[in-house]
Parts: structure tokens; C-alpha cells; sequence
């Protein structure tokens, strides 16, 4: 029998650490191969209209979860969270408010705020009991029946007008809070994208009552639903052909 720190206590040692490097490796290899899938799964988002995401993802929800974890990784990152300013702010309100939370992901909104509000959430795949999974284009929501929508990195895709034209017909008129956090980088700033954004959401029918820049990675706004009616005209959509603005997809970098 070999003493301690004999030739067969060198191989019991060399065995674990390959052991553990090949752990770290299996795993390295995992998270690359799950930020590959997410990234391709934002670029997906942000490229396709809210219909066609909705097609997919009912088909296989499951690259939504894979979507959601890789978000969350993404998050984890981040100095700040805009969620969670929106949350702030909703908290100040008086109790009892409708809030639509479109584009809900997790749910976190709902989740935190459910003693004080009334809050419904929608997303392209039912990820909590309490989400209504659609293409929030065309929510089950009835005409001027809440008081506050939420986009909160929200506005993805083609279809980033239709999910505003949806706000203005569920929003109560004179009342109705519109509250937007999006990408700073979204706007292209030199183009003079938050001034045209915002010249886009009053040919929809909403006045400017907040425009948070301080940080430096996203932007925060909020808006009043000014229109009796709840349905976009003619009219608003052609003044919103000529401003000609949208939101620039956020894709991140391929490695």
C-alpha cells in the first residue's frame, strides 16, 4: 500500500482536477451555446411583426423560456433596470389603478404590485398563470378601460406603431398614462430620434408629460392619452408616415 502522497494519491489528485476542468469546460460550452440561442432569438424579435412572433412562439414555447434566461442574464448585468423605476412610479399612484403591462416577460410588474393595483399582463407565451399570451397588437382589453399602460423594453419589431395604436384604444381618454422605457441606442440620437419618437406618439393621440434622459443606457417617458375617441384615423397615421421614424432594432453582437 503506497504512502500518503504516493504515486496513487498523485493520480486520485490529477483525476479530480480533470475532472473539474472538464466540468468548467462542459460548462463554459453551455453558456456560449445558450447566449448564441438567445441573441438569435432577440434578433428574431426585434425583426419579425408582432403576428408572426406570436405564431412561432405559440408553436414552441419553449424558446421563450430560453429567450427569458438569457434576458435575465442580460439584466443581472446591468447597473439599473428600468422595471424597476416603472414599478417606483406605479407605486406612488393612488391604489386600485388598471395597469397593462404589455410585453410582460416574467411577470415581475404584476408580481410585485399585486396589492395595489389591478395589474394585467400580456405576452407571446403564457409564462405565468396570471399572463395572457397574444400579440399585444390586439389584446382582449376593452375600449378606454385602463389607466395606465406600460411598455417597458417592450416595442419590438415592425409592428412597434400597431402595439402603440393599441395603448391609445384601451387607455381612458384625458387620464390614461402611457409610461415607455426603452434602449438609449434605439433612438439614434443624431438623427434626433427621442424628438421625432415623441412628435410619433402625439400623431397617435399622446402628449409628453415626463422625458427622463439622466441614464445613460436607457431612456424613460410618459405620456397622457389626449383623445376622446380610441381609434387611430387616417389622418394620425399619415402625419405619423411623414415624421417617418422607428426604433432601431437591439441586436447585440455576434461572437
Amino acid at each position: 500500500r503506497p504512502p500518503p502522497g504516493g504515486t496513487m494519491g498523485k493520480k486520485h489528485g490529477q483525476g479530480k482536477r480533470a475532472s473539474a476542468k472538464s466540468t468548467s469546460l462542459v460548462e463554459k460550452l453551455r453558456s456560449k451555446l445558450h447566449g448564441s440561442q438567445f441573441r438569435q432569438l432577440n434578433e428574431d424579435l426585434y425583426m419579425s411583426t408582432g403576428e408572426a412572433n406570436l405564431a412561432r412562439f405559440s408553436k414552441e414555447p419553449a424558446l421563450m423560456e430560453t429567450y427569458h434566461r438569457g434576458f435575465r442574464e442580460q439584466t443581472a448585468k446591468w447597473p439599473t433596470n428600468p422595471l424597476d423605476d416603472i414599478i417606483r412610479c406605479l407605486r406612488g399612484l393612488p391604489a386600485g389603478l388598471v395597469v397593462a403591462d404589455m410585453g410582460c416577460g416574467d411577470g415581475r410588474l404584476a408580481e410585485t404590485l399585486a396589492t395595489k393595483h389591478d395589474v394585467r399582463s400580456f405576452d407571446l407565451v403564457k409564462t405565468k398563470p396570471f399572463v395572457t399570451p397574444c400579440n399585444i397588437a390586439h389584446t382582449p382589453l376593452e375600449d378606454n378601460s385602463v389607466d395606465v399602460v406600460v411598455f417597458c423594453l417592450a416595442l419590438m419589431g415592425p409592428s412597434q406603431w400597431d402595439f402603440v395604436r393599441e395603448a391609445s384604444r384601451v387607455l381612458r381618454p384625458k387620464t390614461g398614462i402611457l409610461k415607455i422605457a426603452e434602449v438609449r441606442s434605439r433612438f439614434d440620437e443624431p438623427q434626433g430620434g427621442i424628438d421625432k419618437f415623441e412628435r410619433s406618439l402625439h400623431a397617435l393621440g399622446f402628449d409628453c408629460t415626463r422625458r427622463d434622459l439622466s441614464n445613460t443606457m436607457f431612456v424613460a417617458m410618459d405620456f397622457i392619452a389626449k383623445k376622446k375617441k380610441h381609434k387611430t384615423t387616417k389622418v394620425d397615421l399619415a402625419k405619423l408616415k411623414k415624421i417617418n421614424f422607428s426604433l432601431k432594432p437591439c441586436l447585440y453582437k455576434r461572437r
